[in-house]
């Protein structure tokens, strides 16, 4: 058994950040807990550094194979892919750096988040930043440890220009950098990737001279099993490695960085959460807050793919393939501005097939949907259901009903083909995820495949409606509201931006789980700092606005040590020290 000051669970997109920057102050012993594989420098496995991130993605070495997600209430369960390697989503990601919109942030301060609005949270963004193509400034950082760079129009391939062509015929603007320009636009994507190599938190927080630091412990493929808990306060960790063996950890304070769904099911095992439902499942109750793993957020997604002529397809040899992105509003009553977000890629797998394929993301951004997590089990080895209900608000549905038809009249006006048939809907299925898993079968099955997609037009369409879309067209999806709507539900998917589940707030406020710092309520030693804490999801992926997170709660954290102000929460008693 070993003590530590923080024992921080999950090495993920915060907890490399926290361990980064705790541990930077060498009076503080640092235990850093990551349930997958180490990916330390010099060792960081091809896959992870690939520019390409869809082999990672679809395999299943690093991530959670048992976390599975129901997309609506009528759904089959899915695996919801959720990084487990050091990095976390970090390593796994298509590696946007999307940060949101300004509104996201003020509206955040405004729900009970004090001190979180746009003016408090931009110094966090600047700090972890290093921008290569908008280095300082007061929206830029030009020294953080995260490189953020962009594919300028310049050195787009043929299908993203199609694209912007088809864009500007709709009458949308074109703007340089989705993080300074907040209207509706489109702009080459921001991504965290430098010399074409993906840069995860990992890679850019765990570097030599961090792990130098005698004051920091890395553990790896050890996965935290439960809090200790002393009443309402905790006392640190119980884990268990790979041969079974079960190692504990004393902490003054612990830290849950294992993602809006697991971080919530670690509180519930621990006896923080509803009450009731704790008791139902034989787990006494330490604190009763029944907000714990509700409030669950992902933005509604629906997924599109484009035959590609073969001036419009790009070598294989060529990584990166996603280059641009555009925000949109939807014209929905009632719905705020750029209220949609689109995506692009220039191919839609890795493999010859898929290099015969664009690929087109549409999402929501600023869901009214509400999900959940719950525990089925007290056993730790017993996954959470999770339930994302990204339909439950009508208002979700109807966006991206208008954002089909958005995206079928910027196909039109790309020239991108001259037969709207090879435009057509796709879904990241279980059986597209095998398909897309790396591998000698794999390669000469898409091999062939794709050979057949190159045989003449007529013939082609057959095949792509037989076998691709089992009878589905767009044309007559967009002909039939009722029709596009039974699509919509039928393949409507989160894109991977779980949320919400420990939510910032006042402590009177009876649906929030910690304070802005991340304290749990009503608990000592006890902590949460990963994507639970937003109150709504921001209009971006969540990877940045995660990091901004955990870079700017360390900052208070040290700022009380420093100050001699200790974590424990203001409404319980002074505790004797661990044994």
């Amino acid at each position: 058994m070993e003590r530590f000051d923080y024992v921080i669970v999950g090495g993920g997109s915060a907890g490399c950040v926290l361990a980064h920057r705790l541990s930077a102050l060498p009076s503080l012993r640092v235990a850093l807990i990551e349930a997958g594989a180490d990916t330390p420098p010099g060792a960081v496995p091809e896959a992870i550094l690939d520019s390409y991130p869809m082999p990672v993605f679809c395999g299943d070495t690093y991530i959670w194979p048992e976390l599975k997600a129901r997309a609506t209430r009528d759904a089959a369960p899915r695996v919801y892919e959720q990084g487990r390697v050091m990095g976390g989503g970090s390593s796994v990601n298509v590696q946007s750096a999307n940060r949101g919109l300004p509104r996201d942030y003020d509206e955040w301060a405004a729900s009970g988040a004090r001190g979180w609005a746009w003016r408090d949270v931009l110094p966090y963004f600047r700090k972890l930043e290093r921008d290569l193509d908008f280095p300082g400034g007061e929206l830029h950082g030009g020294d953080g440890p995260v490189p953020i760079r962009r594919i300028m129009p310049e050195d787009w391939p043929a299908f993203c220009h199609a694209f912007a062509k088809g864009l500007r015929a709709q009458g949308v603007a074109e703007l340089e950098d989705q993080n300074g320009e907040f209207g509706d636009g489109f702009f080459p994507g921001a991504f965290s990737n430098e010399d074409d190599k993906r840069v995860s938190t990992a890679i850019a927080y765990l570097d030599e001279a961090a792990r130098k630091r005698p004051n920091l412990t890395i553990y790896s493929r050890l996965r935290v099993e439960r809090i200790v808990m002393d009443g309402a306060a905790a006392r640190g960790v119980i884990a268990v490695a790979e041969n079974g063996e079960r190692v504990r950890f004393d902490a003054g304070e612990v830290v849950m960085s294992a993602g809006a769904l697991q971080s919530p099911a670690l509180l519930m095992r621990a006896g923080i959460g509803d009450a009731r439902e704790l008791g139902a499942l034989g787990i006494a109750c330490a604190v009763d807050l029944p907000g714990v793993g509700r409030n669950l957020q992902d933005h509604p997604s629906l997924t599109f793919c484009h035959f590609l002529e073969p001036r419009f397809r790009m070598p294989l040899t060529r990584r990166r393939a996603s280059m641009m992105a555009a925000r949109l509003s939807s014209g929905v009553a009632g719905c705020d501005e750029s209220d949609l977000y689109l995506s692009s890629a220039t191919r839609a797998a890795w493999h010859a097939l898929g290099n015969r394929l664009g690929l087109f993301f549409l999402w929501c951004n600023r869901p009214y949907s509400r999900g959940r997590v719950q525990l089925v089990s007290a056993d730790a080895a017993a996954a959470p259901r999770v339930d994302l209900n990204l339909l439950d608000d009508a208002r979700d549905l109807e966006r991206l009903a208008a954002g089909v038809r958005m995206l079928a009249r910027v196909v039109e006006a790309s020239g991108l083909s001259r037969d709207g048939r090879d435009f057509f809907p796709a879904a990241f299925s279980p059986r597209v995820k095998a398909l897309s898993r790396v591998g000698e079968g794999n390669a000469l099955l898409t091999s062939a495949l794709g050979m057949l997609l190159d045989i003449p037009a007529p013939a082609r369409r057959f095949l792509i409606e037989r076998f691709f879309t089992r009878g589905l067209k767009m044309d007559a999806l967009l002909a039939d509201d009722r029709a596009l709507a039974d699509f919509i539900r039928a393949n409507v998917f989160g894109v991977w931006h779980a949320s919400g589940t420990c939510r910032m707030g006042g402590a009177h406020d009876r649906d929030a789980v910690t304070d802005t710092e991340g304290r749990v309520h009503g608990t000592r030693g006890l902590r949460v700092v990963d994507a639970s804490l937003m109150p709504r999801l921001p209009s971006a992926n969540t990877n940045i606005p995660t990091i901004m997170i955990a870079e700017k709660i360390a900052d208070a954290m040290i700022a009380a040590r420093r100050a001699g102000v200790d974590s424990k929460a203001s409404d319980l008693p002074p505790l004797a020290a661990a044994h």
